[in-house]
This record gives structure tokens, C-alpha cells and sequence, in this order.
């Protein structure tokens, strides 16, 4: 029988690499990658316009999808971690130096719906006593699933002229939550500047306290594949796996990545996070992580319900003791 053809749109990731070069070609499966696309359009695209076979799509939408009951499977396959509270940006005459200075401020965000977004307003609000509602909120860009706001929320969306960095700038906006970092803060606006001046600090006692590494992407194709094709979820699961591995034995090397002191932070996410920090799969690490996110969503009222992680991915497993080196 042929191998099936799917097309994947994912980031151009280093443990990502070995399958994008070809290195590693997922069983049974010729892939058409497709990595030129950042992130939130990449996502709009395949939850709207179902564009892609298979594709990294924001952990947050997938799961207003599936609460939706829009035709999508998850595989357990996580190509995007990140600490946030790096990405919380201030106008600095403001007066906020602590975040319950945030509680009736204005905020920006790029969406409601990014997970960075939803990661960030439930920490906000379960380490650091900042209710979500007690902050109006101004999102800038169309949400990747189109959902109902609470009625108490406070949300508006901007016109298209205007936009988070200039708000923010300009004092319109008293803080930005962003998924990545702003141009003024990149530039040294004198205006902005950041929440949390020692941010690793605060990441590490998150970490320490919680033992979460947040999520922010997962892995989902097309239901009607998975159904015409029950095997696709583990023969992709599998090569990914297998790509990241292979990624992180040549990223040992500290020769490979020109900064003095790799090798040193190499040895410090181990020592912190472990051996693996980025695994796949449905671990006893990943089930908590993933089940406080949907917490977080459903208390924010983004879900309806708390989806279980059973109907929100398909299985990976092959049976115990099997998947060993005897063909």
C-alpha cells in the first residue's frame, strides 16, 4: 500500500528539524512541511479554514474546538513551552511595581484566546491574587475560535488602526501581556518596561512551587484522517518523538551554538526541570499541566466544561512492553 500524503504546518524548531531536512520520515506518512507562517496565523488557519492535514495550533483554541465539537484530534506532541512572566510589559508611569497594582487597570493583549495569554491571567490570578474580571481587557486581533464572552467580562477590541504597542506607549494602555517581546520594550522605550524586573526568579518559584512548564502548542489533524486512518496519531507521534531526541543529542554539543555560557544553561534547565522538560505524551508532569489549563479555561469562562484529556487526544499507546528494537 502507498504511503499517504498529509500536509504539516508547524515552526521551523530545532526538534522539529530532523523531520523537516528528512531525516526522520513519520511511518507509512510523505509529509508537505510548511514552517514559513508564524504562529497565529498558522492557527487561524487550520481551526477556521481547516487548511493543513495536520498542525501545531495554540493549546487555548484547541480547546474551545473541541468544546465546540469542531472535527479535531490531538496528538500528545508539545513543540512550544515558555515560561511567562517575562512577557507582562508596563508603561512605567503608571505607578505599578507589583502585580495587584494591574486590579482595575487597562491590559492589552495581542488576543484574548492566546494560551500565553491564558497561562499568564490564571497565574495573575491564582499566585498573585489578580482576578481576571477585575481588569478591562483590550484584545487587538480576531480570535483564532470565535467565542462568547461572560457577560461581566471587560473586553474590548481595538479598531485596526490602533494598536498594543503604541497604546502602551502613549499611556492609553497601563500594561501589555504579550506571547512574545514588543518592539518598544526591544527598542528601550523609555515608557516600557516589565512587570517583573527579575522575571527567572519568578519563573523558577513558579516552577518549584507548581512544577508546571507551561504548555502553549499542541499537535492536532483533521478528525476524518484519524478515522480513515486510525494509525497516523502514533506513526506521527512517534517520529516526533524520535526528532526530538535526536535534536537534543546534537544539541549536547555545546560547539554548535555560538554563546559563551551554553553549556551552563544547559546543565541548569537539567538540574531545574530534568532530563526531559520537554516531553511528549500524556506523563503524570503533562496530565497536570494540561488539566490546569483547563481549568484555567473553563473558570474564565472560555469553556463550558472541563474537557478530560482522553477525549481531547488520541491514544499513543501500543500495549505494554511492545514498541521494543525486535521487528
Amino acid at each position: 500500500m502507498p504511503d499517504i500524503h498529509l500536509t504539516l504546518a508547524c515552526g521551523n524548531y530545532e526538534i522539529v528539524r530532523p523531520i523537516i531536512d528528512g531525516t526522520i520520515k513519520p511511518d507509512g506518512i510523505n509529509l508537505t512541511i510548511l514552517t514559513d507562517i508564524d504562529s497565529s496565523t498558522r492557527h487561524w488557519r487550520f481551526l477556521r479554514n481547516r487548511e493543513f492535514d495536520v498542525a501545531e495550533v495554540s493549546a487555548s483554541s484547541f480547546l474551545l474546538a473541541k468544546d465546540l465539537d469542531h472535527p479535531f484530534v490531538g496528538i500528545p506532541v508539545f513543540l512550544h513551552r515558555r515560561f511567562r512572566h517575562e512577557f507582562v510589559f508596563i508603561n512605567k508611569h503608571k505607578n505599578i511595581t507589583k502585580p495587584t497594582d494591574l486590579i482595575g487597570k487597562k491590559v492589552g493583549v495581542k488576543s484574548y484566546q492566546v494560551s500565553a495569554i491564558l497561562w499568564m491571567r490564571g497565574i495573575l490570578e491564582q499566585e498573585y491574587g489578580v482576578p481576571h474580571k477585575s481588569i478591562h481587557w483590550f484584545s487587538e486581533i480576531d480570535e483564532d475560535i470565535e467565542f462568547i464572552p461572560p457577560a461581566d467580562l471587560k473586553l474590548t477590541r481595538l479598531s485596526h488602526t490602533q494598536t498594543l504597542e503604541d497604546m502602551l506607549v502613549s499611556g492609553e494602555l497601563d500594561a501589555v501581556i504579550h506571547a512574545d517581546l514588543i518592539e518598544p520594550y526591544i527598542n528601550n522605550h523609555p515608557n516600557v518596561g516589565r512587570l517583573f524586573d527579575d522575571y527567572k526568579s519568578e519563573e523558577i518559584n513558579y516552577y518549584k512551587k507548581t512544577h508546571i512548564f507551561p504548555i502553549m502548542h499542541v499537535m492536532s489533524v483533521k478528525k476524518e484522517i484519524v478515522e480513515a486512518n486510525p494509525w497516523v496519531p502514533i506513526s506521527l507521534y512517534k517520529a516526533f518523538d524520535r526528532a526530538k531526541s535526536l535534536a537534543m543529542k546534537r544539541m549536547f554539543n555545546p560547539r554548535i551554538v555560538p554563546l559563551a555560557w551554553y553549556r551552563h544553561a544547559w546543565e541548569e534547565q537539567i538540574k531545574l526541570l530534568g532530563p526531559d522538560p520537554w516531553e511528549y505524551g500524556l506523563s503524570d508532569a503533562n496530565r497536570h499541566t494540561l488539566e490546569t489549563l483547563i481549568g484555567y479555561s473553563y473558570a474564565q469562562g472560555m469553556i463550558k466544561r472541563k474537557l478530560t484529556l482522553d477525549e481531547l487526544f488520541s491514544s499513543v499507546a501500543e500495549g505494554r512492553k511492545r514498541g521494543g528494537f525486535r521487528i
